[in-house]
């Protein structure tokens, strides 16, 4: 095969890429960025926008949820993150940065770990949920592979519209200490839409399709230093290739099923509008956000980041680390909308978007998946 390469005698790997190894391809054809549509449906819920926040503390509260999702987007709350253990999550949250800035990254990881040692509390996710809910706004919580027999039937009692299912590494069935997850007969069972991932390959996403998930999610978050799967485990996601795959699998899986439509959601490496639009190019339905939302004043991190595998009680892979000042954090519509004063793409990230399917000739999402690319070097 000609993208194999020979990595030492009788050992070959195969050549991947990343975003940033890839660029977009005008074509013959431009049109005002005002002709464009970046909406998108799953499932029953559709979406002016094609942005999820990943689920960490550090951005998505019931509070952040309800204005990104009055943005046109979706905020994940994490099920079993700090919103499912302690009432006083703000205060929680102010401890965790003041410790980070004081002493460092590794007593923050401590001290994350900490909080997460804490009981989950079924009363205490109902009533975030609940207050999302509220706001008339589609409401989404992810869960481990190993918790989600146990914790989703209190979310959808509590009313939930979608699951997430979501680990670094996900397969269509989790092998754990008890029973395995098998996730098609867990979706069977359920009367609420599933997003399963992280994948990254083209087998383990057309297997995740194939046990009737709405959505798969490619990557596993990994964010300019914040993420540390590749250090700790040597797992590394190329997302230029992995969502190209996802897509194939997708493909695949549309043939095969007669015309269901499984979304590509990209988790990963997606920092500015022109990540965004290189995801959706090589054939992203969506993009999950992570460090570019922390800039917004509405997130709980207060500028800081870290991802939600940073709070593994025995192997953490994130950092707590600071994104963002005080003087530098602006509202979430102008991170979205703008306007921007930034020029490396941080900011006004819908209006990069739309202006790049604008200069390339596409009017809506699935079109744009078709743009060329060309790989550099």
């Amino acid at each position: 095969m000609r993208d194999m390469v020979e990595i030492g005698m009788g050992r070959t790997a195969r050549r991947t890429y990343e975003l940033d190894d890839i660029d977009i391809v005008p074509s013959r054809r431009t049109r005002s960025s005002k002709q464009v549509s970046l909406a998108w449906q799953l499932d029953a819920y559709r979406f002016e926008i094609p942005f999820l926040a990943h689920p960490t503390d550090a951005l998505v509260s019931p509070k952040f949820a309800i204005e990104l999702g009055k943005a046109g987007g979706l905020g994940v709350i994490n099920g079993e993150g700090l919103w499912a253990r302690h009432a006083d999550v703000d205060a929680k949250v102010q401890q965790l940065t003041e410790v980070a800035e004081k002493e460092g990254t590794e007593a923050a990881i401590a001290l994350l770990q900490e909080l997460h040692a804490a009981p989950m509390k079924a009363d205490l996710l109902a009533a975030a949920v609940a207050e999302v809910r509220a706001a008339g706004v589609t409401t989404a919580v992810r869960v481990s592979p190993q918790n989600a027999r146990a914790l989703t039937p209190s979310l959808v009692q509590a009313g939930i519209d979608l699951l997430v299912v979501h680990g670094t590494i996900i397969s269509a069935e989790h092998v754990g200490d008890g029973e395995p997850l098998n996730l098609k007969t867990f979706i069977a069972e359920l009367d609420v839409p599933v997003v399963a991932g992280g994948v990254s390959d083209h087998r383990t996403a057309l297997h995740l399709m194939r046990t009737g998930a709405a959505g798969v999610i490619v990557g596993y978050g990994s964010m300019q230093g914040a993420t540390t799967t590749n250090e700790v485990l040597g797992i590394g996601v190329p997302m230029a290739t992995a969502i190209a795959d996802a897509a194939a699998a997708r493909r695949d899986y549309l043939d095969e099923t007669g015309g269901r439509y499984v979304h590509v959601i990209a988790d990963g490496e997606t920092l500015t509008s022109g990540h965004v639009a290189k995801a959706i190019a090589c054939g992203a339905d969506a993009v999950m956000l992570g460090v570019p939302l922390a800039m917004a004043r509405e997130t709980p991190g207060n500028g800081w980041y870290w991802p939600s595998a940073a709070a593994h009680p025995s192997v953490p892979r994130g950092a707590v680390l600071p994104y963002a000042v005080d003087e530098e954090r602006v509202p979430l519509d102008q991170v979205l909308n703008g306007p921007s004063n930034d020029p490396f793409g941080s900011l006004n990230l819908v209006g990069g978007l739309r202006r790049s399917m604008a200069k390339t000739g596409y009017s809506d999402l699935k079109e744009f998946q078709k743009v060329g690319l060309n790989v550099r070097g």
